[in-house]
């Protein structure tokens, strides 16, 4: 099911380019834009559906998660993976090893499996495997779309719970059934599209402090989205809606650093925790052991998460989660022709090995 192609730019000049085009022209003129169709969130939902067993089992995760951070389950919550999924291969194999592992250590932490498919950027690159799958520069979405989709089934009928970034409120439309748990970026914490979209999420979500390093931002956002909203939106067939959301009272705080300032230390965990309570807010945390708290150093995310551990084993209950971005192979690698398989292309990530020793370490 699709919805009817555009037969105009916006600058009302008849243009319809071929599916699968999306990269302006040299005749393109400023202003103009081309449209492609996408298939209706139905169609998708229609044409990779979720079994009604899974659709349990990920609505069982979801409460799962959520006891840890409501305090009802001792576990520590680690969400875990790649930075941005560029290999289905690769990252179904990770999820295999990923799989094990939780296993073996299920009577101490909840492992969620990073799945992330749209990359934030500060200025401009590579955008995730949702809009460019092929890694070609020109996007192709309708690719993405079944691509992604695919890759979160595989990935769930593993038995992981599986975590995003919600980048495009969109996006969350077409995969959001798939995820357990969601990310809402230190770009976007401050925006209110994205308030309006965690407010009528089914998963718990957490918020990133800002870029700057602070939490006034992500305090105000938990605060919004606790709330109901109505907002301009699509519905399942493609056709515009009033959406109106019940809010979410299942927002954290996940602390990331920022501007080269870390925030992972007992007294910024405290000094957070203080805040939240002033706000009445969930004190619960997670901290993201990479990021500017590693300062974009893999390995720093070893001892990160070893002091944060050794913190919650002194007493402090507000630790709820860790985040750490691991891969097959650790380290990153520039995109190109000749790539080292199951190494990140963003993020530098630790590797397997690196990653298995430190949680059973921990």
């Amino acid at each position: 099911m699709t919805m009817p192609p555009s037969t105009e730019t916006s600058t009302g000049t008849a243009a319809v380019p071929p599916t699968g085009a999306t990269a302006p022209t040299d005749a393109q003129q400023p202003g103009q834009r081309q449209e492609v169709p996408l298939p209706t969130v139905a169609g998708l939902r229609q044409q990779l559906p979720v079994e009604p067993e899974l659709a349990e089992r990920i609505a069982a995760q979801r409460q799962a998660i959520r006891a840890i951070l409501r305090g009802d389950d001792d576990r520590t919550l680690i969400v875990m993976g790649p930075c941005s999924i560029h290999d289905e291969v690769a990252a179904l194999e990770y999820g295999e090893n990923l799989t094990t592992l939780a296993d073996a250590v299920s009577d101490r932490f909840l492992i969620v499996m990073r799945a992330y498919l749209e990359k934030p950027r500060t200025t401009v690159g590579w955008k995730g495997l949702l809009y460019d799958p092929e890694r070609t520069g020109s996007g192709d979405l309708n690719a993405g779309l079944v691509r992604s989709r695919r890759l979160l089934l595989n990935l769930s009928r593993m038995g992981l719970p599986l975590a995003t970034e919600a980048l495009s409120p969109f996006a969350m439309d077409y995969l959001g059934d798939l995820v357990s748990w969601t990310a809402i970026g230190a770009r976007t914490t401050e925006s209110q599209v994205h308030r309006e979209l965690v407010s009528g999420l089914a998963m718990p979500v957490g918020f990133k402090n800002g870029t700057d390093g602070g939490i006034g931002v992500a305090t105000n956002a938990m605060k919004s989205a606790a709330h109901p909203h109505h907002h301009m939106g699509l519905s399942s067939t493609g056709a515009p809606v009033m959406v109106s959301t019940a809010g979410n009272p299942d927002t954290h705080l996940v602390l990331r650093g920022g501007r080269g300032l870390t925030n992972y230390d007992a007294d910024s965990i405290a000094s957070a925790v203080q805040t939240l309570t002033e706000s009445g807010l969930s004190t619960s945390i997670m901290v993201d052991c990479s990021h500017d708290n590693a300062r974009k150093q893999a390995e720093r995310q070893l001892d990160i998460a070893r002091e944060v551990i050794a913190q919650r084993r002194s007493g402090n209950h507000h630790i709820r989660g860790l985040m750490l971005e691991s891969f097959l192979e650790p380290g990153r690698q520039d995109d190109g022709d000749d790539l080292v398989y199951g190494c990140s292309i963003t993020d530098p990530c630790l590797g397997w090995s690196q990653t298995e020793a430190l949680i059973r370490s921990l």
